[in-house]
């Protein structure tokens, strides 16, 4: 496996720090982090480029060593940043994978340049907004709540998004807290107070297939979502998995790359 570090400077100005796992010259998929960020595990990642893809993960602004926050302000300012960094990348058409957050924002990406997209993968992605089921607000949570609604494992997951984290170590656990203020800081431009920026009333533009990915024990997003996604988009699937939560990356890093690789195949 190969994997490489980099950091990219958009048009923009937007300086994020890259990923990028497989080989070159293979098909290029990217993968757009949720509010969470990258935690530590890139089983998922790995699993899709040893599936023969060239995965590039590009941190959001406000996340680990990536900066230019203070330049996006809204839900356009984050699609077209996503748009950025795939011309700096130098990539005409692309499979397009999004978690939560990132989801969200593919989504958007996917209805400005619905031709720029040979398949989109959207794994629990905010986004809509169910009456009936209304999503959890991040923001109300303390840090070590957070494992508490996104994991089905609990305990693995505050391993992950604490990062083994020694809490008996003051600057760590103060480096731990600033860093996490700093990433809901930008997510709460999207997310804050409900991650509802009417990207239902543009879904239809989205012409690529479309697989939606869920967890059936997600406590933060109901599964119900799942088919409201379906439902809007023109060619959409859905695939479950059983007892996991919001986090099928981490929770289930090898089924969700094998869906989403027949899936991809599939649509040609």
């Amino acid at each position: 496996m190969t994997v490489a570090t980099d950091t990219v400077r958009t048009a923009r100005g937007v300086e994020c720090a890259l990923r990028t796992f497989g080989e070159v010259g293979a098909p290029p998929a990217v993968f757009l982090h949720g509010a969470t960020g990258p935690v530590g595990d890139d089983a998922f990642l790995e699993s899709l480029a040893g599936r023969g893809f060239r995965v590039l993960a590009p941190e959001w602004p406000g996340y680990g060593s990536s900066s230019g926050e203070e330049l996006l302000e809204d839900m356009l300012d984050f699609a077209l940043h996503g748009w950025d960094v795939v011309d700096t990348l130098g990539l005409s058409t692309v499979v397009l994978v999004g978690h939560g957050m990132g989801g969200m924002i593919a989504a958007e990406m996917a209805a400005i340049c619905p031709d720029r997209i040979r398949a989109l993968v959207l794994v629990a992605p905010n986004g809509l907004w169910l009456e009936d089921h209304p999503v959890v607000d991040l923001f109300t949570l303390l840090p070590f709540q957070f494992a508490e609604v996104l994991f089905k494992d609990k305990a693995a997951g505050a391993a992950l998004l604490t990062g083994g984290v020694d809490f008996n170590d003051m600057e760590a656990l103060t480096q731990f807290f600033v860093a996490n203020a700093r990433r809901l800081g930008t997510a709460g431009k999207i997310l804050f107070p409900i991650p509802n920026r009417r990207v239902s009333k543009r879904l239809y533009r989205v012409t690529s297939p479309t697989l939606v990915a869920w967890g059936d024990a997600d406590a933060y997003i109901d599964p119900a979502y799942a088919a409201a996604w379906a439902s809007a988009l023109p060619r959409a699937e859905v695939v479950s998995f059983a007892d996991c939560g919001l986090m099928v990356p981490f929770e289930r890093p090898e089924g969700l790359a094998g869906a989403a690789c027949d899936f991809i195949a599939s649509a040609g």
